[in-house]
């Protein structure tokens, strides 16, 4: 779909889509166990409630604005920009710019959370594997 239509992928993507049926069936044979359409419909129902919920408090947390000002510790420059894109890769947690006092502002999904010192936890991580220096803030 993504590079056009060439039908010798078609014919790749079925020998491989049969290899793996035929590996799975020689490394693990169909049991006894049985699907139970009632409580497969259930699980489904379940699955897919929970998934809404889920979905609409993330949406919750994610737009409302929750934020906490982090006292970096790096001085300002690449070590510190690295560090604040490994923030960004952290769950619950997006840099969002500058604070007034020279830390950084952190958006969090949970302010509940010890953010500020779980962030000071992978700062001093994060200088020792670079080797710089690192205050406490």
């Amino acid at each position: 779909m993504l590079t056009g239509l060439d039908p010798a992928d078609l014919v790749v993507g079925a020998f491989a889509a049969l290899a793996a049926v035929w590996t799975s069936l020689r490394l693990l044979p169909p049991g006894t166990s049985h699907v139970r359409p009632s409580a497969l419909s259930r699980l489904v129902f379940h699955f897919l409630w929970q998934s809404v919920v889920a979905g609409v408090d993330v949406a919750r947390r994610a737009l409302h604005p929750s934020f906490v000002v982090y006292p970096v510790g790096l001085p300002p420059g690449p070590a510190r920009n690295m560090f604040t894109t490994l923030m960004s890769l952290l769950p619950g947690t997006v840099p969002t710019g500058s604070a007034e006092n020279g830390g950084i502002l952190i958006h969090c999904l949970d302010v509940e959370q010890p953010v500020a010192g779980q962030l000071a936890v992978e700062e001093a991580l994060f200088a020792r594997v670079i080797g710089g220096s690192h205050s406490d803030g």
